[in-house]
């Protein structure tokens, strides 16, 4: 897995922002104002399938 993570381009500049990374069964998300809250892991199909819906 890798530390790498990165601001979502959707987040606003408001501060309201997530945060992803890649991993290795797909991505990790965590809210940036919360980060010792925990994460959201999706395995790579889920992962790739909000990509394509957001994409729409």
């Amino acid at each position: 897995m890798t530390a790498d993570w990165f601001k979502s381009s959707y987040s606003a500049n408001s501060g309201a922002c997530v945060e992803a990374r890649l991993s290795g069964i797909g991505a990790d998300v965590r809210d940036t104002q919360n980060r010792d809250a925990g994460t959201l892991s999706f395995p790579s199909g889920e992962w790739r399938a909000l990509l394509a819906a957001e994409a729409r």
